[in-house]
């Protein structure tokens, strides 16, 4: 009642104003009147009805009618910047169980030879007309970009899944959740590819997810040859990868033929002996021999060269891999093994004819590696004397 007695005097204030202003302004137009009046009264009745708002009161709203949240049209997108590694060797380097150090590691997303599917696609040919398709592969694999390998599928884009990727049921990210509820990407163990082949074919879209989880990208391969190749993409500023050269001695094969395979070629060594800008910091040797001798070191080294931290579980699981009971000659197969027997298997394995063939063809990578020529049978043959030097890069 006091609210309506208020409003009654507002409104006999504002009649009274207005005869007033009529007796004074007698010849204003009267539509210009009227128009006064009408405003006069529309802000005395906003005045009287506005609730008054506070910077901290919240004014509840509708759940269907809750204000969007606003943003810019254009929201600039933040490059995460990623450790990118590429392992950079040749076929029966070790490449395999060196790879698969990374794969088991928590906080690494690993591609296992991705590269192989372009050759699968395109090989028999030319394959060093293969190496610039397998640089832009690589280009949109370290940005998580995988639908690349829809173009080198059979038929093309024909619905490619995780269980399409090479060694798919090795990969511990794929095997592990979300992507498979078989295996934990955060415990160090090596997957059964029979179990992982149970793992149901996913959408590329939901590995992609994955991967730009990951802070580190290492991808492991044989089918670049020459590292000028990949200078490119090290010469990209959005790009931060580095090479880890693993190279082994080429009398370590089964045969002469594996031998001369494995030959690191000559144009990365002059490469990386000329030190060029784009290269300087990015480039690390690993010999196959000094690593399986002392893994755990030789871990803190490259890991120290990659800017990730190295965990315990990592350390363990390399040093029980090359401490197995016995060597192993399967080629793709990683098991625990004697590495030394494993790594001085080829002066058994090969006559010396053979021997002295392979380092007539290997001399030059062999002296700036630090594989030291033997000169003889009987030097072969001495399992303790270490035909090992300082490599020369």
């Amino acid at each position: 009642l006091k609210k309506s007695s208020e409003k009654e005097k507002s409104i006999e204030k504002i009649w009274f104003l207005a005869i007033t202003m009529a007796s004074q302004l007698q010849k204003i137009n009267i539509l210009f009147f009227l128009t006064l009046l009408f405003t006069v009264m529309n802000l005395f009745g906003y005045m009287w009805n506005k609730i008054p708002q506070h910077c901290n009161e919240i004014t509840p709203t509708s759940a269907h009618h809750s204000m969007p949240s606003i943003r810019p049209l254009k929201e600039p997108l933040v490059a995460k910047k990623r450790q990118l590694v590429y392992i950079f060797s040749t076929w029966r380097s070790g490449s395999s169980f060196f790879g698969e150090i990374f794969n088991q590691d928590p906080a690494v997303f690993f591609l296992y030879e991705p590269l192989w599917h372009i050759w699968k696609r395109l090989y028999p040919g030319d394959a060093l007309s293969l190496q610039g398709a397998s640089r832009d592969m690589l280009r949109s694999l370290y940005h998580c970009d995988f639908s690349i390998f829809q173009l080198y599928h059979v038929p093309v884009g024909n619905n490619f899944t995780t269980n399409d990727i090479f060694a798919a049921f090795f990969n511990k990210v794929i095997c592990s959740y979300p992507i498979c509820s078989a295996y934990r990407k955060d415990v160090v163990k090596q997957v059964d590819a029979k179990v992982c082949s149970k793992c149901p074919p996913r959408n590329l879209r939901l590995l992609e997810k994955e991967c730009l989880k990951y802070n580190t990208i290492v991808v492991k391969g044989v089918r670049i040859f020459d590292l000028n190749v990949l200078a490119p993409l090290l010469e990209d500023p959005s790009m931060e990868i580095k090479i880890i050269h693993l190279v082994r001695d080429p009398r370590a094969g089964e045969n002469v033929h594996v031998a001369k395979s494995r030959n690191p070629k000559s144009n990365t060594l002059l490469t990386v002996q000329k030190s060029p800008a784009w290269l300087n910091g990015k480039y690390m040797l690993v010999r196959y021999e000094d690593f399986i001798e002392d893994p755990v070191n030789r871990l803190k080294e490259i890991y120290s060269f990659i800017n990730i931290p190295l965990v315990h579980s990592i350390k363990l699981f390399a040093f029980q891999m090359t401490r197995g009971p016995s060597g192993s000659f399967s080629p793709f197969v990683v098991s625990s093994r004697n590495s030394t027997i494993t790594a001085s298997a080829w002066r058994k394995g090969l006559t010396f004819p053979q021997i002295s063939q392979v380092q007539e063809l290997c001399s030059f990578s062999m002296n700036i590696l630090g594989y030291k020529l033997a000169g003889s049978e009987e030097e072969v043959s001495k399992i303790n004397n270490s035909l090992l030097l300082p490599p020369k890069l």
